[in-house]
């Protein structure tokens, strides 16, 4: 028999209605749709509008419609883990106030914050529960709400990031499917390149960090795009290597959805034509936590069982890794 593994046995999504075009944009600050689309392969983004609406509701909405396609009470759930750099509020945590809205009452949860990075790290941490054997059902959710911190007079981030939630669940599996590898990594010398300076303990929010602008996202963008296209290449390599995996035994590359040119450069790393690439960055944008998830969900009816996947991500911090996952089910 084979090992016990958690195996990604259903996924869904959710994004919101409203589209935020590059033509747009150009309205609303000094640039083009077309040296977005060159420099990052962007067409559009989704982006959460209503009064009182955050991250939890999109996760909500993703969870809900997970739930409802396998046909599971929200009370079966033991565990929920979600990967956000927006959260409803500092404390508590995201997931508890998503099991609340689905109901999901014998659940605990957490967050976990590794910016781009944050579902990879959230799945791995979810199939320890599995292999260990403490737990059955363990939903992983990837979700933010970008436009809450992005100043949309900054031409080098509001054109990047959107709004979206992805949602799998995580099943023991004996078969040989599931998670059967992962790398992650981490440098905090990286955080000078893109963070968030205000609202932590070192900056409390107060009227000079607000007027200052602090509360939104910093990027340097030639610095981070140096070290993403570099770091997220690297660890989808290695975990082929580690695998003993060739290109032509992989099904698809699921990578985070950060910039075209950075998944073109791991696609090639890897010895991938794009026609094993997941992409949806065109019309979805950089949705953080959301990216992986949300491929998952629209590529789901093109996997198969014992499909070969690495998912790769990179993100603030910095972090970035891979997980190596056979598929469970068609």
């Amino acid at each position: 028999m084979e090992k016990t593994r958690a195996a990604i046995t259903a996924v869904n999504g959710y994004v919101p209605d409203y589209i935020l075009s590059n033509l747009e944009l150009e309205k609303l600050v000094d640039t083009t749709d077309e040296w977005i689309t060159s420099r990052t392969g962007i067409k559009e983004r989704r982006i959460l509008k209503g009064q009182g609406l955050g991250s939890s509701d999109m996760a909500a909405a993703a969870v809900q419609g997970l739930l409802k396609k396998k046909n599971i009470a929200p009370e079966e759930i033991e565990l929920v883990i979600c990967a956000t750099t927006t959260p409803d509020m500092q404390f508590p945590a995201t997931a508890n106030i998503v099991s609340d809205k689905v109901g999901m009452k014998n659940a605990f949860g957490f967050d976990i914050n590794a910016a781009c990075s944050g579902f990879i790290y959230a799945l791995v941490t979810g199939s320890k529960y599995i292999e260990s054997g403490q737990y059955k059902k363990v939903i992983v959710i990837g979700v933010d709400k970008m436009s809450s911190i992005i100043d949309y007079t900054d031409r080098t981030t509001c054109v990047i990031f959107g709004d979206g939630a992805g949602a799998v669940l995580l099943e023991p599996d004996q078969s040989g499917s599931g998670i059967v590898d992962s790398i992650l990594r981490s440098d905090g010398s990286g955080r000078v390149h893109l963070h968030q300076k205000a609202g932590g303990s070192v900056l409390p929010a107060s009227h000079d960090t607000v007027d200052a602008k602090q509360h939104f996202v910093y990027q340097e963008g030639q610095a981070v795009f140096k070290f993403a296209v570099t770091n997220m290449a690297d660890v989808s390599a290695e975990i082929m290597e580690r695998n003993q995996l060739k290109a032509e035994d992989i099904a698809w590359l699921v990578p985070h959805q950060a910039n075209k040119r950075i998944i073109d450069a791991t696609a090639r790393r890897m010895g991938l034509g794009n026609e094993k690439v997941m992409l949806n960055i065109e019309k979805y944008g950089n949705t953080t936590n959301g990216t992986i998830p949300l491929c998952l969900w629209e590529w789901e009816n093109q996997l198969h069982k014992g499909d070969n996947i690495i998912l790769a991500a990179f993100g603030g911090g910095f972090t970035w890794g891979s997980v190596y996952i056979r598929w469970a089910y068609n």
